[in-house]
């Protein structure tokens, strides 16, 4: 082929992009291209500053190899299919990804190839194992229980990472647009986006992995990689980050890679189940939620009364993310204590997680709401109990509720227990009231 467009999507990085690198090695001129489409960046503005920064480490590095990033906004179909003809272009490369919105994008854009006669390539990238590589028995479908799909993806043959390519080379006299100023974020410590800032946190994180099984649920020591992020946008590739932690010894390592798996069993369920964020996978779980915006205002503020959820929602805004313990407990709260449907839960995620995407998000949410691939759909999970466990001390809850650092001068060692006669002394809310008659488990 003499010109190719590589579409970038969910894929912003020059290391082990399949997509990128085949491009590269069968045509003679390249053109990597980002389409800004305005209805995606304003559903975040975390993520939406997230992007920008991706997207200018991404262009120094396709520099760096001759090549530049190419950039316009509109529809990215509309707008790829412009570029193809500005540019005579023979192909297309396109990673592939799960959601209903990616999905739909792909087929629109194969049906625009098609009729303009472009040649269209779909490539791995979004996963270590591609959603439709491993299937119960064999014979089509999806795995809808975790345990048999991980021995499965465990097993599974993994594919070659790929080589960064050697030179780009674009077609001359080639507007590449330029990126907009990075805008601003809602959350004033969430990280910085990119490829390079991913690969330097891999290497540290390879180096701190070791204690991994024992510490991603202890809240205060906060022993996770934080790399969801840049997972979510492709800076890193999941596959590179498997096999880094795959050939380290020890049970650290191991859980980290479960890890991964349950990250991958998600995308295998969105692309059997597209509607995720929207409908309920087990229709029988998804009870009849009460509406209360009261309620539910006061949970996203993080003024429910009940420290650790409060610390948990507080991380959310501040950070753009939250740890992966108080996710399952702040989940849990507003679905099975204030029975508020977890489509709520779904989208205010979605506003403020940079890590946010389709498959892990909406999953999870599912899973804790009853309404999911949980074997056990009707567990609780005791927001005191979990506090008691995974933050004794209230380090964790002392970070984000400053309120409760001190009463009369005095720290407050144990902020999940707050008998009435500590609570007069603070400006902190009662507990909500449960819509069950769990409330007594708030109770100190």
């Amino acid at each position: 082929m003499r010109t190719v467009i590589v579409l970038f999507t969910r894929d912003l990085r020059v290391h082990d992009n399949p997509a990128l690198a085949a491009a590269c090695a069968n045509a003679e001129r390249i053109v990597p291209l980002f389409v800004l489409d305005p209805h995606l960046l304003a559903l975040s503005p975390n993520r939406a500053r997230f992007l920008h920064q991706s997207l200018a480490d991404l262009a120094e590095s396709l520099r760096r190899l001759g090549g530049d990033l190419v950039l316009r906004e509109g529809d990215p179909v509309g707008e790829t299919l412009k570029l193809a003809r500005e540019v005579e272009a023979d192909g297309i490369a396109l990673t592939q990804d799960v959601s209903g919105y990616a999905r739909r994008r792909e087929r629109r854009l194969a049906q625009e190839c098609e009729g303009h006669r472009i040649s269209l390539r779909l490539f791995p990238g979004t996963t270590v194992v591609p959603p439709g590589d491993v299937s119960p028995g064999g014979g089509g479908g999806h795995y809808r229980v975790f345990s048999p799909y991980y021995r499965a993806w465990e097993s599974a043959k993994w594919r070659d990472e790929v080589a960064v390519p050697a030179r780009i080379r674009l077609p001359e006299e080639l507007d590449v647009g330029r990126l907009p100023v990075v805008p601003e974020g809602e959350s004033p410590a969430a990280l910085d986006g990119g490829e390079t800032e991913g690969q330097r946190r891999l290497t540290t994180w390879l180096r701190h992995v070791g204690p991994y099984d024992d510490l991603h649920d202890d809240m205060a020591a906060d022993g996770t990689s934080r790399l969801s992020a840049y997972l979510r946008f492709g800076c890193l590739s999941p596959l590179t980050v498997a096999n880094a932690a795959r050939v380290l010894d020890g049970p650290g390592p191991a859980a980290f890679v479960r890890q991964l798996g349950w990250r991958d069993f998600y995308y295998q369920v969105t692309h059997g189940f597209p509607k995720i964020s929207t409908e309920a996978y087990r229709k029988a779980g998804d009870g009849e939620w009460r509406p209360d915006r009261d309620a539910l205002q006061h949970w996203q503020d993080g003024l429910t009364g009940v420290p650790v959820v409060d610390a948990g929602m507080r991380q959310l805004r501040a950070e753009g993310y939250m740890h992966n313990r108080a996710r399952l407990i702040t989940a849990a709260f507003l679905t099975k204590h204030l029975g508020l449907d977890w489509r709520e839960g779904v989208k205010w995620f979605f506003r403020w997680l940079n890590d946010g995407d389709v498959a892990n998000n909406s999953g999870n949410w599912q899973w804790v709401a009853g309404t999911g691939n949980d074997t056990r759909p009707y567990r609780r999970f005791n927001p005191i109990r979990q506090a008691e466990r995974f933050d004794p001390d209230g380090v964790y809850v002392r970070r984000y509720v400053p309120e409760l650092m001190s009463i009369a001068g005095k720290a407050v060692h144990q902020p999940w227990r707050l008998p009435d006669t500590v609570r007069a002394g603070l400006d902190y809310p009662a507990p909500l009231e449960s819509h069950r008659d769990e409330a007594v488990w708030l109770r100190p």
